[in-house]
């Protein structure tokens, strides 16, 4: 997903799809410690996820504020 479609999201779902990206981080992770990952790239793309939405959800709390 882009940053574009990202801010067109409530601050609600962007919580909810945050809350995947750490259960899918979690995985990841679990499957890289027993040798089972097979992309090692997606640990990386998903903490830049998880950074893009963080920031896009103190933007929106500090416009509102």
């Amino acid at each position: 997903m882009n940053v574009k479609e990202m801010r067109e999201k409530t601050v609600g779902e962007l919580n909810e799809q945050l809350n995947s990206l750490y259960r899918e981080q979690f995985n990841v992770r679990m499957q890289k410690s027993t040798g089972q990952l097979a992309q090692t790239h997606l640990s990386g793309n998903i903490r830049k996820e998880i950074a893009r939405i963080k920031t896009i959800i103190t933007e929106k709390q500090k416009v509102g504020s």
